[in-house]
């Protein structure tokens, strides 16, 4: 896979922040990317002879929506990128709709592409990549069942490899767990309150994070880790401003 010129890649989720900063970068690299998302996004022009991008209006937790879109174009890389701003609010604050938010949407997605990478199947060699949260491993009181949830899909796509493994399926499954970034709206919003939770200014708050991350940045980390060799894949990794860390 370290050629992506001619290779097609679903990015779900690619109207904004770091969705659509992977979109770019897998087009920069020579893929026909297909854009999917609820709502139509600008996309500049790959420059010289690389890819393309596609776009696909769609509500990617729609269960007919993966499988016909698999089936349409063939991928041979899917990132899942897709999901719900929490409510961000203490827990006794929050509804049970409130709560549950990222359970209904992003668990939902990544259930219904997983599942249809598995069926359909993918050809040999693809690599799945769901989108998760730092905040799967760190908590995340403000959030609602957000935690939960991005553990869930960082769960479920193990399930998944193990399930390929044992079909003799030659696709690859990581879960890629980016640190909260002001670069994106769900990011701004979670620093905001929990800079006001603890006192401090957003600028505080975010000093301390060390580098940033960025769509960019993050555009650039998965095209790397589709090309790395599928012997070297990690189930997971934290995704920060300084790329790529292999999870345990």
């Amino acid at each position: 896979m370290s050629d992506l010129s001619g290779k097609t890649t679903i990015v779900v989720g690619a109207s904004r922040g770091l969705g659509h900063g992977i979109a770019t970068a897998f087009a920069e690299a020579g893929s026909r990317v297909v854009a999917v998302s609820r709502t139509a996004a600008p996309f500049a022009e790959p420059a010289g002879t690389a890819g393309s991008t596609v776009p696909e209006l769609a509500d990617a937790g729609d269960p007919t929506v993966a499988g016909s879109l698999l089936d349409r174009y063939r991928p041979e890389v899917v990132v899942l990128a897709a999901g719900a701003s929490p409510h961000m609010r203490p827990l006794q604050h929050q509804t049970w709709e409130t709560f549950s938010v990222n359970w209904q949407t992003d668990v939902r997605i990544a259930f219904h592409w997983l599942r249809e990478a598995l069926l359909t199947p993918l050809r040999s060699g693809s690599r799945v990549i769901v989108v998760s949260s730092g905040a799967a491993m760190a908590g995340s009181p403000l959030s609602g069942g957000y935690a939960g949830a991005k553990a869930t899909q960082r769960f479920i796509t193990g399930y998944a490899q193990d399930e390929a493994k044992r079909a003799g399926l030659d696709i690859t499954f990581s879960a890629v767990l980016p640190r909260i970034t002001p670069a994106t709206e769900l990011g701004r919003s979670a620093a905001r309150a929990y800079a006001a939770r603890d006192g401090r200014s957003e600028e505080e708050y975010l000093k301390q994070m060390g580098p940033l991350l960025t769509p960019e940045i993050a555009g650039s980390a998965m095209v790397e880790l589709v090309r790395t060799e599928a012997t070297a894949v990690a189930p997971g990794y934290l995704l920060t401003g300084a790329g790529l860390k292999k999870l345990p």
